[in-house]
């Protein structure tokens, strides 16, 4: 009976709760809640106001807003939440919402505020979302909506924002947007649209304060008609192709605090009446075709942020800049700027960054840069600045990186400017700088990269050299540096490269080099070194180039130098004595040991000091072996090399007349050349579509030759090859033509080289840059993995990344890799990356429509997008997933497919180890632990990259950004969030060479 009366008690409760909360238990039942967000929506409440996410009104008690951001359910839009009458508010931002949108919204009737951004919604965007007459906010970025933006959205009566950022729309930019005449924020960035013109009828739209049309393939002028947007405070039109001049009428945006026109053709010069627009504070036309003087009137406008940067602007920095009292960041580089700066420059203005590389200035370094304490970076390579480094900037504690290359300053380096704490790159190559490094570098402990090279410093390298632990790259070349290598310097456990050839630098190697474990370069040549070569140097198991000619060396040679992977060597012009190492003892490596008379060895030119009368002692001997073998041997080899002869004439002349070349750079070889180099013995790989060989030239240079099999090895149907590539075809011809097309047409340091092809019937032959170190997968997935410490893999991640940043954003049409992997990035003496093997490449349909369909699958196990292989659309989001499975092979050090993962790939286990066993289970524990935030944020973006949804991945150019962001040369700059200035990143576009 107790029982009885419990459950009766309880019955009422089970039944109280109303209408609304049976509304919300069905859409919790159609809901995948795996986080148990939904957990307390318990169907015993009488009311469903305390519940996660729902929130009523105070006095009816009625739900009027659910607010599930963020809380990670899935499943497809619970249309049922429409019966709730009173709902204004319904946000499922950042979720995995599915399928389609309903058909019929329209019963959402009191809706004020609906954001579905950041989830997995397909199809077209519905046609009734305009028939809700009070929404003022609707928001569908980051979905997968696709078609064209519906005509009826142009009846919206109360709209105030509307935002489809990152979508699959490829129609055309409607023009009847303009009709919607209550908007206030219209933000249609990276969708594919058609190719289209910027509708005049935006004009209209006179409540708008932000308009966002980035990358959206909009072609012709900016119309004259935005100018009639009083209000408007942001306008960004960046990545698009817009061209002509910026129209005069933008100057009447009074109210306008950022405008961005970055990344297109837009040419002549800046409209008159620049000085109206008082409000603003960003202005970055950077990398277009504008040229004139940078107008006097902008400059006197209150300024943050002035981006001008790969323009064509001429004439003098307007001295007005210097009243600018906000200023932080001013970009100028890759202009033909002229004159000098102004003297007064920073005075008043917090300048955090400034950057006039690549221009024609001259005069001196402004001592008033850092008068506010803020100076992070300044970049003024290659200009005709000249003088002396001010002493104010001793005092600017507050620098990160400074690059004063390839300029005309001379005078002595203040002492306080050495030792500036937070300087990780310090570049003064190619100046005139005199004087010694100070002692006071000791307190340069942030220093990475010091590069001297090519000045007149002089003197002994200080002791306290060695305290720097971060330092990477010393190059002081070129210079009167005198005295012998510190000692502490074999402190340096980060010295990845030491280059000080052409000084007056003696005595001999400190000991206790084999600490050096990172040492990849080491370049004495051309000083006064002395004593032995230490067997240390064997040890050095990453030293890949090793000159240390022109000095008076002496004794025997280590064998240690054996156990190294040299590309290059050179010894010569020493006093070394006694045998050469049998490895070295080869006619390839002659050059490297001459003038050395000590020294003997089967070579030409070597062991000339051996005594007359040991030769006369076995000139005897030799006599009678010749002439014994004289009769044997011309009797029977004078008639076989008669035949022979006129065999290898017949040969080479018909050789010679099959061979076709195509170069596509200046050649020093002939194709005849590289056919003598087709030796097994030279072959140093081997796949589907043929075998690759070494070739060593005669002027000593190498090329790899690919060698493609011939028809026989290939059917007319698909194959999988030995790294699991997966293609389809004749490989022979459309590889091959694939392969010219492609790189012929390539010039980028991060692209591999192709020289020149030879054909002939039957065999087709591609000649490249060689690589010495192969390849990454084949290097990272070896024994000698644990040499790829992690800046190694960073630099090789940055480096690939921009040789397809180039081929997707500056290859006109762009160009889809479609066999993103390891194994096709290869590897230079440096470590430097080279994006390879472009046989299955594509490029990009041109027409606008989208992504082009192939007929099959072109990539590798494991790195083959998701949407690849069951639509087969070939665009650059698959590259961008192909390329995050190598960033986390970089971070792992693991196969993108092994056997530990079961069912799984690489991205999965990556996914599921970080959900069950932490971030220290997934990083290869050869890494250096002291790397582990760094190596973090990477793995973050390799995960990006890898996202399941093409439009949820980054575009390379971002990606390069991303990376540079986490190394430690970058600084914020500023963009636009939410309309508001934040911190960002942008590419340092002006770095060169070996420094980037």
């Amino acid at each position: 009976m107790l029982l009885v009366l419990l459950f009766l008690l309880s019955l009422p409760l089970s039944l109280s709760l109303n209408q609304e909360g049976l509304y919300l238990q069905r859409v919790k039942h159609g809901l995948d809640d795996p986080n148990g967000f939904l957990s307390n929506w318990n169907d015993r409440d009488d009311s469903p106001c305390n519940w996660y996410g729902i929130h009523c009104d105070s006095a009816t008690r009625s739900v009027n807003k659910v607010d599930l951001s963020n809380a990670n359910v899935a499943g497809p839009f619970p249309s049922l939440l429409c019966r709730l009458p009173n709902l204004s508010f319904l946000s499922f931002y950042n979720n995995s919402i599915n399928s389609t949108l309903p058909v019929d919204l329209s019963t959402c009737q009191n809706l004020l505020h609906l954001n579905l951004a950041q989830n997995y919604l397909t199809g077209p965007l519905p046609v009734t979302l305009a028939d809700l007459p009070n929404l003022r906010h609707l928001d569908l970025t980051a979905n997968n909506f696709s078609g064209d933006i519906p005509a009826s959205f142009g009846r919206f009566v109360k709209l105030e924002q509307l935002s489809l950022v990152g979508n699959l729309l490829d129609g055309t930019l409607p023009s009847f947007l303009g009709n919607i005449t209550t908007l206030k924020q219209l933000n249609l960035s990276y969708n594919p649209f058609m190719p289209g013109r910027i509708p005049p009828e935006l004009g209209n739209l006179t409540s708008l304060e932000i308009l966002w049309l980035t990358q959206c393939n909009l072609v012709g002028r900016i119309p004259d008609s935005l100018g009639k947007l009083k209000r408007l405070t942001d306008l960004d039109l960046a990545l698009n192709s817009l061209e002509g001049s910026i129209p005069g009428s933008l100057t009447e945006l009074t109210s306008v605090v950022q405008i961005e026109l970055y990344n297109n053709s837009l040419s002549g010069e800046f409209p008159p009446g620049i000085s109206n627009l008082t409000a603003l504070r960003l202005f970055d036309a950077s990398m277009n075709l504008l040229e004139g003087t940078i107008p006097d009137e902008l400059c006197r406008l209150p300024l943050e942020s002035l981006h001008l940067y790969e323009n064509n602007f001429v004439g003098n920095l307007p001295e007005s800049i210097v009243n600018s009292p906000n200023l932080y960041e001013l970009r100028l580089f890759r202009n033909q700027l002229t004159g000098e700066l102004p003297k007064d420059l920073g005075k008043n203005s917090p300048l955090v960054l400034l950057d006039v590389s690549d221009n024609q200035f001259s005069g001196e370094i402004p001592s008033s840069l850092c008068a506010k304490g803020e100076l992070e970076e300044l970049l003024m390579i290659y200009n005709s600045f000249s003088g002396q480094i001010p002493k104010s900037l001793s005092e600017c504690r507050s620098l990160t990186r400074v690059r004063l290359g390839n300029n005309k300053f001379s005078g002595e380096v203040p002492a306080g400017f050495w030792g500036l704490p937070y300087v990780s790159l310090l570049e003064l190559v190619d100046n005139g700088f005199s004087g010694s490094i100070a002692k006071t570098i000791a307190g340069a402990t942030d220093l990475s990269l010091l590069i001297i090279s090519r000045n007149n410093f002089s003197g002994e390298i200080p002791d306290e050299i060695g305290r720097l632990e971060n330092l990477f790259d010393f190059s002081g070349s070129n210079n009167r540096l005198s005295g012998s290598i510190p000692a502490s310097m074999v402190k340096l456990g980060e010295l990845g490269r030491l280059d000080l050839h052409n000084n007056e630098l003696s005595g001999g190697f400190p000991t206790g080099i084999h600490s050096w474990k990172k040492l990849n370069e080491l370049n004495l040549a051309n000083n006064e070194f002395s004593g032995k070569i230490p067997e240390e140097i064997g040890s050095l198991s990453v030293l890949n180039y090793l000159d240390l000619s022109g000095n008076q060396f002496s004794g025997k040679i280590p064998l240690g130098l054996q156990n190294l992977k040299l590309n290059e060597l050179n010894l010569s012009n020493n006093h070394l004595s006694g045998d050469l190492p049998p490895l070295y003892a080869k006619e390839i490596y002659r050059s490297s040991f001459l003038g050395n008379p000590g020294l003997c060895g089967d070579l030409e030119g070597l062991c000339d000091s051996r005594s007359e009368a040991k030769n006369q002692g076995y000139l005897w001997l030799l006599r009678s072996i010749f002439l014994l073998a004289g009769v044997v041997f011309i009797v029977g080899v004078v008639w076989f090399y008669w035949k022979y002869r006129s065999f290898k004439k017949a040969k080479k002349a018909i050789d010679k007349s099959k061979w076709t070349l195509m170069s596509f750079h200046k050649l020093g070889f002939s194709e005849y050349e590289i056919l003598d180099c087709l030796d097994e013995d030279n072959v140093i790989g081997s796949g589907a579509s043929g075998k690759v060989y070494k070739a060593v030239l005669s002027n000593g240079e190498a090329v790899a030759v690919k060698k493609l099999w011939g028809g026989s090895k290939l059917e007319d149907e698909k194959i999988e090859n030995e790294s699991g590539d997966v293609e389809k075809g004749n490989m022979e011809d459309d590889g091959f033509a694939a392969e010219v097309d492609t790189l012929g047409k390539i010039r980028h340091k991060n692209i591999v080289k192709l020289w020149c092809c030879c054909t002939t019937r039957d065999c087709k032959l591609l000649v490249y840059e060689y690589m010495p170190n192969g390849s990454l997968g084949d290097l990272l997935h070896s024994s000698k993995g644990g040499l790829l410490e992690w800046r190694t893999r960073y630099k090789i991640a940055v480096d690939a990344a921009e040789g397809l940043s180039y081929l997707h954003h500056d290859c006109v049409p762009p160009i889809v890799h479609r066999d993103v992997k390891s194994n096709n990035i290869l590897l230079d003496g440096d470590f430097g990356a080279r994006v390879a093997d472009f046989g299955v490449a594509k490029v990009v349909d041109a027409t606008g429509k989208g992504p082009k369909s192939m007929s099959v699958i072109a990539g590798s196990c494991g790195y083959i997008a998701p949407e690849y292989a069951y639509t087969l659309r070939v665009n650059e989001k698959s590259d961008i997933y192909s390329f995050g499975v190598v960033i986390l092979e970089l971070v792992t050090g693991r196969l993108p497919v092994d056997s530990e993962f079961g069912e799984k790939d690489l991205v999965k286990w990556v996914c599921t180890s970080l959900d069950q066993k932490g971030v220290d289970h997934v990083i290869d524990p050869k890494l250096d632990s002291c790397f582990k935030e760094e190596i973090w944020r990477v793995l973050n973006i390799g995960l990006l990259c890898t996202s399941p949804l093409p439009i949820n991945r980054p575009s390379m150019r971002r990606v390069v950004k991303m990376l540079q962001e986490v190394g430690p040369e970058t600084q914020p700059n500023t963009a636009k969030k939410d309309g508001k200035l934040t911190p960002y990143y942008y590419e340092d576009t002006s770095d060169h060479g070996s420094v980037v």
